[in-house]
């Protein structure tokens, strides 16, 4: 332990481990920028050769200073998005191919792999293999503009 005490860069290193342990446990993303911080303060600090406290200090700024810009700068894929598991929510705005030909304005469209029932904007024909655009998801039943 007290070999930790005179390393500071094994001290923040492992300061940092613990926090990347905690945060691969979590999966949360907040960790990430006080592990980066932690191994930072450690090169600083052996650089430098800085006391314990100035040391905390440079932790906490260099930790608020790379939340923020990690916030600002790198947006959580699952960022306003809805539920993971809700397919039908993910389909807005996604384009597939008319599966069959649409009678009276309802037929079937593949979506990212996926067969749906469709119901085509505004009604009508549209062959098999047009190219849609899903405007809307109503249960399972997709709502589909022509392209």
């Amino acid at each position: 332990m007290e070999w930790l005490l005179q390393n500071p860069l094994a001290l923040w290193l492992v300061i940092a481990a613990v926090l990347l342990a905690f945060e691969v446990g979590t999966g949360s993303g907040w960790l990430l920028w006080p592990t980066g911080s932690a191994a930072l303060t450690g090169l600083v600090a052996s650089l430098f050769q800085i006391d314990l406290q100035m040391q905390l200090v440079v932790f906490a700024l260099l930790t608020i200073v790379t939340t923020l810009a990690g916030r600002r700068f790198f947006h959580r894929a699952s960022a306003p998005g809805g539920d993971i598991n809700d397919t039908g929510a993910r389909l807005a705005g996604r384009e597939g191919v008319a599966a069959e030909t649409f009678q009276a304005g309802r037929g079937r469209v593949l979506v990212d792999g996926q067969e749906w029932a469709a119901e085509l904007e505004g009604g009508g024909a549209l062959s098999s293999g047009a190219r849609v655009t899903v405007i809307a998801v109503g249960g399972s039943l997709l709502t589909v503009r022509a392209r």
